[in-house]
């Protein structure tokens, strides 16, 4: 399985982006998705996850009420709206599949996308 993320950008506090994240490969109705974030000089940190047929999500307490994540298992594609940004979610994001059929966020993942910049200006 590859996963290819895109959608990121540079957007003013406040905005809102969506990125993707296609799959390409089987199995992707059976994995659990989820994103991930590296800020520079930063530890990555888990951002929102979704179990494999989308019926829970969860997400860290930093992106609640902000951050949705979703998916569309007909296009093999998960989702992150991200809404009212903040300068401190400029980061790195990284997509993430993993065969338990959730993810966890601690960041123990089968899968991994190339990652898309993310920049929120002040």
């Amino acid at each position: 399985v590859q996963l290819q993320a895109s959608g990121g950008g540079l957007v003013q506090a406040g905005g809102s982006l969506r990125l993707s994240c296609a799959a390409s490969g089987r199995g992707f109705s059976t994995y659990g998705m989820g994103w991930f974030r590296q800020a520079p000089g930063k530890e990555r940190e888990f951002v929102a996850g979704i179990t494999s047929r989308g019926g829970s999500t969860y997400g860290a307490d930093s992106v609640k009420g902000r951050f949705t994540i979703s998916r569309d298992n007909a296009k093999n594609t998960v989702y992150l709206q991200m809404n009212s940004l903040e300068p401190e979610d400029t980061a790195v994001y990284y997509c993430a599949g993993s065969r338990l059929g959730y993810i966890l966020p601690s960041g123990e993942s089968d899968y991994w996308g190339q990652g898309t910049q993310v920049t929120v200006s002040s």
